[in-house]
């Protein structure tokens, strides 16, 4: 029976068309073999850039609360500077008055 179905097919199909089929059907799989190398590439690339992306957002924040940090020291030392200022200011005007 199936000896007989090849027969058929045979008949059916010129062999030079079995041969185009049989190449488009090659390059179908070698383009298949492609796209999941090309997709597989990708995936990689996205978990690479998700990691980067993570990465900064920590460095982003450690920053931030590193500028908070330093605005309040540049605050408390501002106010310290302010007020020996005073002081020497007003041992000036002690002196002078004296």
């Amino acid at each position: 029976m199936v000896l007989r179905m090849t027969e058929e097919v045979s008949t059916q199909v010129p062999a030079d068309d079995f041969q185009a089929l049989e190449e488009k059907v090659y390059r179908t799989i070698e383009m298949f073999k492609s796209a999941r190398e090309a997709r597989s590439a990708a995936e990689r690339d996205v978990k690479r850039l998700r990691q980067q992306l993570e990465d900064r957002e920590e460095e982003i924040e450690t920053l931030r609360r590193e500028t908070v940090r330093l605005r309040k020291e540049r605050e408390e030392i501002r106010g310290r500077v302010e007020k020996m200022l005073a002081q020497i200011e007003s041992m000036a005007e002690e002196q002078a008055a004296s």
